[in-house]
């Protein structure tokens, strides 16, 4: 087995919608109020990494379905990035969908898909650990898509002798919807408190919204 790096290089990947469903549902914030840089910072503090840098994930809703959530993301992005996010997001796609309602009456809704973010995240983290570029990939998620990167990241340093782990960092409490975080990654719980002294508190809407 691999010596543990008395120096920890850790780098964030923040699935920033399904961090900001699950805060939703553990904390009722009602947007993604949260400060990538202040929540991955707090984490290193904590564990005592050294923060190499902060990548976030996002899918983004068209124009024409979502005018305040398309200028929200627009505007938060740009900000991001200015702040020395890696920043990685893809137009979010819509499927129709038919409900009947209770008159009887066909009504089409429009479902939202991100499609592609879970797996760019996933690659970025292998590519990444392949490269040594990282000790500690820390990933703002639930999703249990990426329980494979996980075991592919071990994998990795087993075949090349290093000390890398995958942790998978998420909103806790009593009225958190899911409990577990990704499996086969070390578990990093997050509580309110804890959570809520890395909000931003920025309005990110455009001025034009209702």
């Amino acid at each position: 087995m691999a010596d543990e790096p008395a120096v920890k290089r850790a780098i964030a990947f923040f699935d920033g919608q399904n961090l900001y469903r699950h805060a939703k549902d553990a904390f009722g914030h009602h947007h993604p109020n949260y400060d990538p840089k202040k929540l991955f910072d707090a984490v290193c503090a904590d564990k005592r990494w050294v923060n190499h840098g902060v990548r976030f994930y996002t899918g983004t809703p068209a124009h024409a379905q979502s005018p305040m959530w398309h200028g929200y993301w627009a505007t938060r992005l740009l900000l991001m990035r200015r702040a020395g996010i890696i920043v990685e997001s893809r137009p979010i796609r819509y499927r129709a969908h038919d409900v009947t309602l209770a008159d009887g009456t066909v009504e089409t809704r429009y479902v939202p898909q991100e499609k592609g973010i879970d797996l760019r995240l996933g690659l970025d983290v292998v590519r990444l650990a392949r490269v040594c570029q990282l000790d500690v990939a820390v990933v703002f998620s639930q999703d249990q898509d990426l329980a494979e990167v996980v075991t592919e990241v071990k994998e990795i340093a087993r075949d090349t002798n290093r000390w890398i782990k995958v942790v998978s960092a998420f909103p806790t409490g009593p009225a958190a919807t899911a409990q577990r975080g990704v499996n086969g990654a070390e578990w990093y719980r997050m509580d309110q408190t804890f959570y809520d002294a890395c909000l931003d508190l920025r309005d990110y809407r455009p001025k034009n919204s209702s």
